[in-house]
């Protein structure tokens, strides 16, 4: 008994001593655990957060570094659709068209950072629009005559080819205006909480990869003009925006402390596509002035050559002023507003995945019920106006900007204001637009190459908040995009197979079933909503998780989303304000329910960037 007493003694005193240890280990690694958190918080917290303000020559550089990012998805969208409108071969229009869609941009991005979210988001075309555009612009009555396929034939001053292009772009308008009007109302009513439940990943995913894989003809037959010179463009943006995006290059830098110094400066991160087709542009100019390219029209590469466009920089007017109606009054068309509203449906829901991207990366609190209702409406309003204007698009948060907030560490909403401005100021430069279009043929193609791929994989890459060992998912997600391809594809050859008899309602399912995108996200929304299955299976729980672990990552507080110049103080003494879906209110707390449902989209944000 003693010696079994001792051998209790000698065990309890062992175990105070590991007890001991233990408790100080534990105290060591709790204090390692909370200076590294500490580091970390420090370390993701923005420089500049929503309502700091740089020094004026840093705002300057900012502000031009996200015009430039935006730069590559701006531009492809007039240069797209001119091929439905049928302008390939009226450069002067198409430089029209770039100077409105880049002044549209700057002005909802004026609106969205003032009045809409309240967040560093920059406003501009959206691909999601493009394919229905498109689609609609293919239909019997609204394919371009043969004559205009030929430039030899095309006067551009002509009053009969201006009036094919511009009842083309009429009825577009239209459609788009009407469209608009339904995410107005989702935003301004506080509907899109509501709708964002129904929407998961693998909804999302369809329908985003579909955006990019659905353009492949067009890209395709930019490349094909040359080859070559597409190869060389796509190798040149993978090359900067991959391999040499870590590598600084030392610029020269004046500051009152240091006086004339050397600074390093990420060049090639920051504007990998402009530098490639710039470089791209001088080896074309080149090999023109040389006559290594061949001036014969008929020949292959031909339209690798610089001067293809003629003057058209020359005849370009230095000053000009988009404004609307600028091709007539708009007309609508029933089958392309429906085709329009399937492309609105999925900009809503990539621009409420952007906003809570953005805030995370900018330092603001996840955006409340009010601001969000506000963002989708103040984007509907976007829509609204860039169809008045006659961009041939409508408007979304820009995906590749949002990016850009977590490299510079500058999450100011005064850089983003003051980039809305200089693209006012460009798109009234008619020169600018004019210098845009004589970019060639096959250069645009290599771009296009690199665009609309990471399109497409970055609407897969929002698979990975699913369970992809689960049967069902594989199944809703692989049968939506096939039937995608397939559909579309086999009503185009055969389109007199799809009559009801009504012409109207032939035109609307001819529009919708002949758009890739809305029909992988029509199969996708349909399964995933109706085939059983866990929300951690659908990766519902992992958008929700994404948003939770955001909400830590905040250094300001929710005044950042209060409307400006007093406004949120005047409201906040009445009491009808509460039933305001996109009015602040100090009872609206953002960790609800319905805001995190709204929040589930936040996958979306690898949309479209590049």
């Amino acid at each position: 008994m003693a010696s079994g007493k001792e051998s209790a003694g000698l065990d309890n005193l062992a175990f105070d001593m590991d007890s001991q240890v233990n408790d100080q280990l534990r105290g060591k690694m709790n204090e390692t655990c909370g200076s590294i958190c500490v580091a970390e918080k420090d370390r993701n917290k923005p420089t500049y957060c929503v309502t700091d303000i740089p020094p004026w020559y840093l705002c300057i550089f900012l502000a031009i570094q996200h015009y430039l990012t935006a730069f590559g998805g701006i531009i492809s969208i007039p240069l797209i659709l001119s091929e439905g409108l049928c302008l390939q071969h009226d450069s002067l229009t198409q430089s029209r068209l770039i100077n409105t869609i880049f002044f549209v941009s700057g002005l909802c991005t004026v609106l969205q950072v003032t009045l809409g979210v309240r967040l560093p988001i920059l406003q501009g075309g959206t691909f999601a629009l493009v394919t229905p555009a498109m689609a609609m612009l293919s239909m019997p009555e609204w394919k371009c005559p043969a004559w205009t396929q030929n430039a030899s034939l095309v006067n551009t001053s002509s009053p009969v080819f201006i009036e094919v292009w511009q009842t083309r772009m009429r009825a577009l308008q239209g459609s788009i205006m009407v469209a608009s009007l339904l995410q107005i109302l989702v935003g301004f009513s506080g509907l899109i909480g509501f709708l964002m439940r129904f929407i998961g990943p693998l909804t999302i995913a369809p329908t985003i990869s579909l955006i990019g894989l659905s353009l492949y003809d067009s890209a395709g037959d930019k490349a094909g003009a040359h080859w070559g010179i597409s190869a060389m463009t796509a190798v040149l943006i993978i090359l900067f925006s991959q391999y040499l995006r870590l590598i600084p290059v030392p610029v020269p830098a004046y500051s009152k402390t240091k006086k004339l110094h050397t600074t390093n400066f990420f060049i090639f991160q920051t504007m990998p596509i402009l530098l490639g087709i710039a470089v791209a542009w001088l080896v074309c100019y080149l090999l023109t002035i040389y006559d290594v390219l061949p001036s014969d029209s008929a020949q292959y590469g031909h339209m690798a050559r610089t001067d293809v466009k003629g003057n058209v920089v020359g005849d370009a007017s230095w000053f000009t002023f988009p404004y609307p109606g600028q091709w007539g009054v708009p007309t609508v068309n029933l089958a392309g507003v429906v085709g329009i509203l399937a492309g609105i449906i999925c900009s809503m829901a990539e621009s409420v995945g952007d906003y809570h991207a953005c805030a995370r990366l900018s330092g603001a609190p996840p955006p409340p019920r009010h601001a969000i209702s506000r963002g989708i409406g103040v984007e509907g309003l976007g829509s609204l106006l860039a169809g008045a204007f006659g961009t041939g698009n409508g408007t979304t948060s820009f995906s590749e900007n949002v990016a850009a907030l977590g490299i510079t560490k500058v999450g100011s909403r005064t850089v983003i204001l003051l980039s809305g401005i200089l693209m006012l100021l460009m798109g009234m430069l008619g020169k600018i637009g004019a210098i845009f279009t004589t970019i060639p043929t096959p250069v645009v193609g290599g771009m296009f190459l690199i665009m609309f791929g990471v399109i497409s994989a970055a609407g897969i890459s929002n698979l990975q908040f699913t369970d992809m060992n689960s049967s069902r998912n594989i199944f809703v997600f692989g049968f939506s995009v096939f039937s995608a391809l397939v559909i579309p594809n086999w009503i185009m050859k055969n389109p007199d197979h799809l009559k009801t008899g009504i012409k109207e309602l032939d035109q609307v399912l001819r529009i919708l079933w002949t758009t890739h995108m809305f029909v992988g996200g029509f199969f996708g929304f349909l399964l995933d909503n109706t085939i059983p299955g866990t929300k951690d299976e659908r990766g519902l729980h992992a958008w929700d998780k994404v948003n939770f672990e955001d909400s830590g990552n905040t250094f300001e507080s929710e005044e950042v989303y209060d409307l400006p110049f007093g406004i949120t103080s005047c409201l906040q003494s009445k009491s009808w304000v509460r039933y305001i879906p996109f009015c602040p209110g100090r009872d609206d707390t953002q960790h609800n329910s319905e805001g995190n449902n709204m929040s589930q989209s936040w996958g979306a944000e690898h949309s479209t960037r590049v």
